[in-house]
């Protein structure tokens, strides 16, 4: 029988084994926690193991990275010390006077740093319609355009992207692509084998899994100059992921497929659930046949549709809240990814710079039964219903 080679195995095996990394020194099956900062150098003067300073070289968060960019299949990937840090890096290196095209339907957080800092900085940003690929042709086409960022599914909405069609696109007019993955992570959609430049991650979210670290991640296609400068940023911005945390962030990932396999079963169960509720007005989810891009995320999302969903409450905003205070099992608390199924009022959160319907409750699912959290919302919704 012949050997399998670790560059043959799966991305479940990949991810469970960790890369197949023993300790060295111990033959340990967990890899340790190295917390120095600063590593000594040989007899010639050079880093006995590559590593130098922990800002750059240290051995944990490089780990984490390698694993990272073998799910992605990218060529490397840099973590940062939170989600937002990573989704502005690339365009905190963009040229004074560069132009960006970015979804209207995209993660708060990405816009509000656009309207603080891009006017200052004197880059122009034009919004497109997410999914929408003629609009996206017109906006890149209009003028030269340095980066285009989209989130597929879009948070908190779920609208889809067709990734393969908006990098064509971006190819074409000379545009980088780079796609928010976060809600789709590399079990269900790899962005950069469809055309992307570049995949970011908040790690804080699926990757990690357990709501117990800040961090985040880029993956590139390609080492380019755009790589460099990012790598640069980075190490020059030290907005660094620490040792521990890159620790628990690749423990969270040796049991990515598993938690969302369950974690997509749940909301697809959830979806079918809620669609057939009187008290709900909508249902956003991409597994569902009713949904404008399910066609396409059948066709990019492998295994699943994800673990997030949005539904619109019949009663408005009033109803909304009271179904988000009303739940036992699911928390109201911001966030997603993590092993226990979360609700949130959106509009609530997202303040002024929000296009979410403040009849919008956001569910992320855990790896719970899914009989208990379809009970759960039926109670609240009665409840709720009750106290209208």
């Amino acid at each position: 029988m012949t050997e399998l080679d670790p560059k043959d195995w799966s991305p479940e095996t990949l991810a469970a084994q960790a890369l197949g990394r023993e300790c060295a020194a111990t033959g340990a099956v967990v890899p340790p926690v190295q917390v120095a900062t600063t590593f000594a150098r040989d007899g010639d003067y050079e880093p006995r193991a590559g590593a130098i300073y922990g800002r750059d070289d240290a051995p944990n968060p490089r780990h984490a990275e390698d694993l990272l960019c073998a799910l992605e299949g990218g060529a490397e990937a840099l973590l940062f010390a939170s989600g937002m840090a990573a989704c502005t890096a690339p365009f905190s290196v963009l040229a004074q006077g560069d132009r960006v095209v970015v979804a209207r339907d995209l993660y708060h957080g990405v816009l509000a740093w656009l309207a603080a800092f891009a006017p200052r900085r004197g880059i122009t940003v034009e919004r497109v319609a997410a999914g929408d690929p003629a609009a996206l042709q017109a906006a890149v086409t209009a003028a030269p355009t340095a980066l285009v960022w989209i989130e597929t599914p879009s948070n908190p909405s779920w609208h889809v992207t067709d990734i393969a069609a908006a990098a064509a696109i971006c190819r074409a007019a000379g545009a980088r692509l780079c796609v928010d993955s976060t809600a789709a992570t590399p079990v269900l959609t790899r962005p950069l084998a469809l055309g992307a430049h570049l995949v970011c991650h908040s790690a804080t979210k699926y990757l990690n899994g357990h709501s117990d670290v800040l961090a985040g991640a880029l993956v590139t296609a390609e080492t380019d100059g755009f790589w460099a400068d990012l790598r640069t940023q980075r190490k020059l911005g030290g907005a660094v992921l620490g040792s521990l945390e890159a620790f628990l962030l690749l423990r969270g990932m040796r049991t990515l497929h598993l938690r969302v396999a369950r974690q997509c079963a749940n909301a697809m169960a959830v979806a079918d659930f809620l669609a057939a509720h009187p008290a709900v007005e909508e249902v956003r989810y991409p597994g569902l046949a009713t949904h404008p891009g399910h066609a396409v995320a059948a066709r990019q999302m492998a295994g699943g549709f994800g673990g997030m969903l949005s539904f619109r409450t019949r009663g408005g905003r009033d109803a909304a809240l009271r179904v988000a205070t009303a739940t036992r099992l699911w928390q109201p608390a911001t966030s997603l990814g993590g092993v226990e199924s979360l609700i949130e009022h959106r509009h609530t959160v997202e303040g002024g710079l929000t296009d979410t319907p403040d009849d919008l409750l956001r569910l992320s699912c855990g790896i719970e039964a899914a009989d208990d959290l379809i009970a759960d919302l039926g109670a609240a919704l009665a409840r709720a219903g009750e106290g209208g």
